[in-house]
């Protein structure tokens, strides 16, 4: 004979459902909480190719995982100033895991071929990635600062407002740095400007070698010091990611901003934001 299905068993056909809330007029649902119908409702082809979707909807995502990062960096940079350090570890840790993603993103974006890409490319006339606030936010938050930068941002006066407010601000890197001093190196530039692009110090290379070499005395400092190195490498990787995904779809075209397209970001693998952290490396 048959066992009929028990209700009451999980996994079944029925299982819990009984209990569960199914009317929402008047509730708030899963999708209200997400927004969910202004989400999806974003994706504004352009074209009726069947791939634009595809080139859409990643470039949206990672619009929102950088939305992320940048939350935590910020994070992070408050609390290395105030010395909460595991907080930072923790915030670094999850945008090391948000760049993750982000690579992961690439695998996907890759399955679109040449062919796929070019009956649509057109379309997107001026617009590119290169224009990404949030990139250069995450840039700029990080130390990687440079003014010229702006100028891709004139047209929108918010967004220019938003980038030279950070510019203003000490960089995650220069926050670092002032820990060290904290701790009784003599690590910080004497003639400092938040705005400028961070320049190689020999004396941060020194502070930093002697955390390495002392990581029992100097433990908060030694594990921020990976932490940091740890999303450097997450970073490195989405660039490389990026440059050989560009190359597989257009080669060697420019980009469509009127950037270099693949030698324009193949110069850009070899940003160190970190500097200091990975010569130290040599010397230990």
């Amino acid at each position: 004979m048959t066992r009929k299905p028990d209700s009451k068993t999980p996994g079944t056909s029925t299982g819990d459902v009984a209990d569960t809330e199914m009317d929402f007029s008047i509730r708030m649902s899963y999708s209200d909480y997400l927004g969910l119908d202004k989400i999806l409702d974003a994706q504004n082809q352009l074209s009726d190719t069947h791939d634009e979707m595809l080139f859409i909807i990643q470039h949206q995502t990672s619009e929102l995982w950088m939305k992320l990062a940048i939350r935590e960096l910020g994070s992070a940079r408050a609390a290395i100033r105030e010395d909460q350090f595991r907080r930072a570890f923790k915030n670094l840790s999850r945008v090391s895991k948000i760049f993750e993603q982000l690579n992961s993103a690439w695998d996907v974006l890759r399955t679109m071929t040449p062919v796929e890409y070019s009956s649509f490319r057109d379309d997107l006339a001026q617009s590119s990635g290169f224009q990404s606030h949030q990139y250069r936010l995450i840039e700029f938050v990080v130390g990687n600062r440079n003014k010229l930068m702006l100028k891709p941002h004139a047209h929108r006066l918010d967004i220019i407002a938003l980038l030279e407010a950070e510019l203003e601000a000490p960089s995650l890197y220069d926050e670092a740095i002032f820990a060290l001093d904290r701790n009784g190196f003599n690590a910080a530039p004497t003639q400092y400007d938040s705005s400028a692009a961070y320049t190689y110090n020999d004396r941060v290379e020194a502070a930093w070698k002697s955390v390495y070499q002392s990581p029992d005395k100097y433990w908060n400092l030694y594990e921020l010091a990976e932490k940091l190195v740890d999303f450097e490498d997450y970073f490195r990787r989405w660039r490389f990611n990026h440059v050989t995904t560009v190359e597989r779809v257009i080669g060697f075209k420019r980009g469509t901003g009127g950037t270099g397209g693949v030698q324009y970001l193949k110069k850009m693998l070899e940003v160190e934001l970190f500097p200091e952290l990975w010569r130290v490396r040599t010397v230990l």
